[in-house]
Formats: structure tokens, sequence, C-alpha cells
């Protein structure tokens, strides 16, 4: 398996990424909470490999400093 730097070691593959994703999906239902689209979307794209969890923050960030909401 070829090593991602944008991935540790626990979030290597498609399946890893995939899980934690559903762990944290799991964590915010205990709490009342989903996820909004934009964040679904993002979390698509970090299962798919297309962006890491760094990465997935800064959009986040530029996303709420702008004053978007949905």
């Amino acid at each position: 398996m070829e090593i991602n730097p944008r991935y540790g070691g626990k979030e290597a593959t498609c399946e890893q990424r995939q899980a934690l994703s559903e762990r944290v999906a799991a964590w915010n239902a205990t709490q009342g909470r989903k996820l909004r689209p934009v964040a679904e979307q993002l979390s698509q794209r970090y299962i798919a490999g297309e962006l890491s969890l760094t990465e997935i923050n800064a959009q986040l960030d530029r996303y709420y400093s702008t004053g978007q909401r949905n």
C-alpha cells in the first residue's frame, strides 16, 4: 500500500476514512446533531481521498467566516 502523507495511519484507506466518518456521525447523533449539507459533502470528499481533515477544516473555516449558513 502506498502511503499518502495527507492521511495518518488510521485514515490511510477509504475504508478507514469511512469508518471514522461513521463514528463521528454516531457521536454527533448522541448529541442530537446532524451534519449540515456542506459538511456532509466535505465528508464524502474526505472518504474518497480528495481532502484531508486539515483541508476540510480550512474549507469549513472559510465557509463560516463568510457568514453562510446551510
